[in-house]
């Protein structure tokens, strides 16, 4: 029976406003939504920064009144989510705005959703942990605006979470949860500190990374309703342009952003970075590093990471995704060596003289020697993570299968403990 492949390529994505200064038009864009009543959704560290006052008197400047939620759980949980939807359920708002990074965003998408069209939370979680019952419908206006360079959260459709009682982290994605729009201003992300910054720069590679080397689009099957066409539908021309271009400004910036918190340039290249990747993943996807990734933030045990105003054992996202980057490129190289190797390229590996094999096998040694200078833990061993722990992580990859299907190269459980052995130890 022949199987009929897909041949579409849809493109949706936030509508956006970029540049130094931006914020201070957020008023004006929630005011021409129809909105009037406001709910800001933000990071209480910001609060230090006077970044929460000036979005709050942007708003009011233009009429809007605004309630505030700010008990953001870093890393949020289905028990966080849960309990932000119903801490905010008696107020009234029209509309949402989210100032803060992934984390406050995707809080704020969850709080959307789940005061628009109550349920329990399991309900849209992604199959096979949750139900992965679609949105109902359309869901208020939201706005977001990312203080930190990394998550692409202001342009996706995606909602991360960890779930508390199985250890492992998920997500949640439907069309409607996408940002109805995202201001992105540089100089939100100045006072971002140097962990945070190396974490959403992390993040900013894996998402572009990923996205350009998922299986493509035309080699799965069409759709028989476009009703049922995937959020992420694997790497086609449109997408490439943004994460390819997300790739270069990484390779350029993220170590000045990270030296120097205050080089304008590299922050504003980053945030463009970290956007552009968001619009390429948001489209194709990603795959074998965010399946692992999960697992890795929610089995960790006693690792509390510096520069996050946290007292608890968490893993940041960003660094849940690159600690098996290295490894999960090896693996995916023969897949489409010249796309390994481009992206070796982007990173500043000199290539020339290499067969494109050698050069795709080199994406995973430049980016090593990027965390290393980024002054990340070497490899899971430095979480406290031991070879006693890869059975229950495989176990833990293995459910994200909605992200696994994109693997450019069939994998087995097998193949996940390999990756998993070979990102003990880093260098």
């Amino acid at each position: 029976m022949s199987v009929e492949l897909e041949t579409v390529i849809p493109l949706s994505t936030a509508k956006m406003k970029f540049g130094p200064g931006a914020t201070e038009e957020v008023g004006y864009e929630v005011r021409v939504l129809g909105a009037k009543k406001v709910l800001l959704v933000a990071d209480k560290q910001l609060w230090q920064f006077g970044l929460v006052d000036r979005v709050k008197n942007a708003l009011e400047a233009e009429g809007l009144s605004v309630a505030i939620y700010d008990d953001v759980h870093v890393e949020p949980t289905d028990e966080s989510f849960t309990r932000a939807a119903e801490t905010v359920r008696d107020i009234s708002f029209d509309a949402i705005v989210a100032l803060g990074g992934g984390s406050t965003i995707d809080t704020a998408k969850a709080i959307n959703l789940l005061t628009t069209y109550p349920a329990a939370i399991h309900d849209y979680i992604n199959k096979p942990i949750g139900k992965g019952k679609p949105v109902p419908g359309p869901l208020k206006p939201l706005v977001a605006l990312p203080t930190t360079a990394g998550t692409g959260s202001e342009t996706t459709p995606t909602i991360a979470l960890e779930v508390v009682s199985l250890r492992v982290k998920t997500g949640m994605s439907h069309a409607n949860n996408r940002p109805t729009m995202a201001i992105v201003d540089p100089l939100n992300t100045m006072t971002t500190p140097p962990a945070v910054t190396a974490s959403a720069g992390l993040d900013v590679f894996t998402h572009a990374a990923e996205s350009y080397t998922i299986k493509p689009y035309n080699v799965r099957p069409k759709p028989a309703d476009p009703s049922q066409r995937p959020a992420y539908i694997g790497a086609n021309p449109i997408s490439d342009i943004w994460s390819e271009k997300a790739l270069e400004w990484m390779g350029k910036y993220l170590r000045r952003a990270y030296y120097n918190g205050y080089d304008l340039e590299a922050r504003t290249y980053m945030a463009l970075a970290a956007s552009f990747a968001g619009i390429g993943f948001g489209t194709a996807g990603v795959h074998i590093p965010h399946a692992l990734g999960y697992p890795i933030a929610g089995m960790i045990r006693d690792w509390v990471p510096e520069g996050y105003a946290v007292d608890h054992p968490m893993v940041p996202h960003g660094l849940a995704t690159a600690l098996t980057a290295p490894a999960s490129f090896r693996f995916t190289a023969p897949s489409s060596p010249e796309r390994h190797a481009r992206i070796a390229q982007l990173l500043g590996v000199n290539t020339d003289g290499m067969s494109v094999m050698e050069a795709a096998l080199a994406l995973s040694d430049a980016f090593t020697q990027l965390m290393r200078d980024l002054d990340c833990p070497n490899g899971l061993s430095a979480l406290g993570f031991t070879e006693a722990d890869i059975p229950e992580m495989v176990e833990g990859g293995w459910k994200q299968q909605r992200l696994l299907v994109g693997s450019p190269r069939p994998l087995t459980k097998r193949d996940l403990a390999r990756i998993f052995e070979e990102s003990m130890v880093l260098w």
